[in-house]
């Protein structure tokens, strides 16, 4: 499972013209689901994602989890970071877990951020998305756990 994490002063999700998604500051998160992903590396990225050091303290240091600033999350499912470029020109896909299993896993990843205190609101599954990223900074950072051999 991969996750980009963009620190963002705002950022929107919305889909035929309709928000449906909105926050300030805090966290826009590109999630891809691989093949083999379970609720597993789901849990482990959520946990990261929400104590990971990404914001400013008074002294101008990235001391501050989206946790401590009372941040907010929109998670966006993006199969495309799956994409394998090395043949040729057209990304190959094939390691992207099948929908079925991937929109389960993006939302279990939304609901375990919210547990961990984290305001998650999402982007709608396998739509066409415009996503909307003040990124502020630029701070972008990739997250990766993949799944561990006959683990759950």
């Amino acid at each position: 499972m991969k996750a980009v994490l963009q620190r963002v002063r705002r950022g929107r999700v919305s889909v035929d013209d309709r928000t449906v998604a909105e926050i300030g500051r805090g966290l826009v998160i590109l999630v891809g689901v691989g093949q083999g992903d379970t609720e597993s590396e789901a849990r482990w990225l959520a946990e990261k994602c929400a104590v990971l050091r990404m914001f400013e303290d008074a002294e101008g240091k990235i001391n501050l989890s989206v946790k401590d600033i009372e941040g907010e999350a929109i998670v966006v499912s993006q199969f495309t970071l799956h994409a394998d470029t090395r043949k040729g020109r057209r990304p190959s896909f094939i390691k992207a877990a099948d929908p079925k299993i991937a929109e389960p896993l993006v939302t279990q990843f939304a609901e375990h951020l919210a547990v961990q205190g984290v305001p998650t609101q999402l982007g709608v599954f396998g739509a066409h998305m415009l996503v909307e990223i003040e990124n502020d900074g630029p701070v972008t950072i990739l997250l990766e756990r993949t799944p561990v051999a006959g683990k759950t």
